[in-house]
């Protein structure tokens, strides 16, 4: 704020010039110039021409003022949807169901970044026997993404102690998917494929997308994977240091436990 200082001083002075009254000019000399806003604009715009980094200051500034407004709506926001958030039972739910510390993704079986980070997820619950991981199907990717998610959620409904197993599978299937490549999994695992196709029309299905939706756009997610800890969202594909420091910090307050 250095530079902004003289900036602000300047422009304050030549707006007193503008704007002081007669009586004032009766004691100086005849000769003394007046301001007018033309003149006014000329100083400013020499002044930014000769310090472009005053500019620089000014949209840091922006930007901080910013990201500081969306911080606090998304702190709000946050509180208003925790049990939402983290114990619909619109959602699947990994690892240790009693655990101290829950990790929200919202994630789409069509976003490469998902499949990838489908091993950070693996290593934090095999290592953490005290992490709890909810499920947010977000499906943005199309309708693909869709009927993959409607499949996903009638076999969480219909069978869910297989869920963990059906997820992993068609997280890592290749190619894109859809309710064909969903429903290969769920034949290649024996599932019963006429409960759960009378289950992806269910009221269930779109209560549970929706839900997401409405969490994602509160918590101004914009895409896959993301991430909820405490009063903490990741977006995109941080890894597993970053989200491991991210438990931890939750835990109990230090990047390491």
């Amino acid at each position: 704020m250095i530079m902004f200082r003289p900036f602000l001083a300047l422009a304050a002075m030549a707006s007193v010039v503008i704007a002081a009254p007669a009586p004032l000019y009766a004691q100086q000399a005849a000769d003394t110039p007046v301001l007018n806003r033309s003149d006014v604009e000329t100083i400013v715009r020499e002044y930014l021409v000769a310090n472009p980094e005053v500019l620089e200051e000014a949209f840091m500034a922006l930007q901080t003022k910013r990201q500081a407004t969306a911080d606090a709506e998304r702190a709000e926001a946050l509180a208003s949807v925790r049990d939402d958030l983290e114990s619909s039972t619109n959602s699947a739910v990994l690892g240790n169901p009693d655990g101290d510390v829950t990790l929200v993704e919202f994630f789409d079986y069509n976003c490469g970044f998902c499949r990838r980070a489908l091993s950070d997820l693996d290593e934090l619950i095999e290592g953490d026997p005290n992490l709890r991981v909810v499920l947010k199907e977000l499906p943005v990717l199309g309708e693909g993404s869709v009927r993959a998610a409607a499949v996903s959620i009638a076999v969480h409904n219909i069978a869910p102690e297989a869920y963990p197993e059906f997820h992993k599978k068609l997280l890592s299937s290749e190619g894109r998917a859809d309710d064909q490549v969903a429903f290969a999994v769920v034949d290649e695992m024996g599932l019963p494929r006429d409960e759960i196709e009378v289950a992806m029309r269910s009221d269930k299905v779109r209560d549970t997308v929706s839900e997401s939706n409405r969490l994602a756009r509160l918590l101004q997610i914009e895409g896959t994977p993301s991430y909820v800890i405490g009063d903490v969202v990741e977006q995109g594909a941080v890894g597993v240091d970053q989200l491991r420091a991210r438990i931890n910090q939750q835990r109990c307050g230090e990047d390491v436990c």
